[in-house]
């Protein structure tokens, strides 16, 4: 008859437990997808950079063709695309920026490409920083015995998160 007050104790403290636990990762997802959302925004406003040196006067038809085609799928593409997508607007910039004498020319737009690449990389940053606190979390044994992160996705990086930007 004692016991049972101990017992009452005990799973409370564990319900307490489990419940600030799922709280904790839930809190976690959400840092994913925030971090995910500001990190498709800078992406988003790279490729429009990328579309307005593309229509710059000093630039070539081919170039053109290339850079606008490549600042197009990185806007439209699908997310099981993205990576593919994001390496090849990065390849053609820094084409663009390596073979011509353009960036000297229109140096507000490439300081602003700039600032977006720097953003870009703290954001990435931050990004994989909350994937690999999330995932650590939900692999710990507490997390995949109770199933406390539900039906969320487990969240991941893209390949060209790991490239130079």
């Amino acid at each position: 008859m004692k016991l049972v007050p101990f017992f009452v104790a005990v799973i409370l403290v564990l319900i307490w437990y489990l419940t600030f636990s799922a709280n904790r990762l839930d809190r976690l997802h959400h840092r994913v997808e925030t971090s995910w959302a500001n990190l498709d925004a800078i992406l988003q406003r790279r490729a429009a950079i990328a579309q307005e040196i593309a229509h710059l006067p000093e630039i070539d038809p081919a170039s053109n063709l290339i850079l606008m085609s490549a600042a197009h799928q990185a806007r439209e593409a699908e997310i099981f695309e993205r990576s593919e997508a994001e390496s090849g607007l990065s390849g053609a910039l820094r084409l663009l920026c390596d073979e011509s004498d353009i960036p000297h020319l229109h140096q507000e737009l490439f300081r602003e490409l700039d600032e977006i690449t720097d953003r870009l990389r703290m954001a990435i940053a931050i990004h994989q920083e909350a994937v690999i606190a999330t995932t650590n979390r939900r692999s710990k044994l507490i997390y995949r015995i109770f199933r406390l992160a539900g039906h969320a996705p487990l969240p991941v990086t893209y390949p060209f998160e790991d490239e130079a930007l």
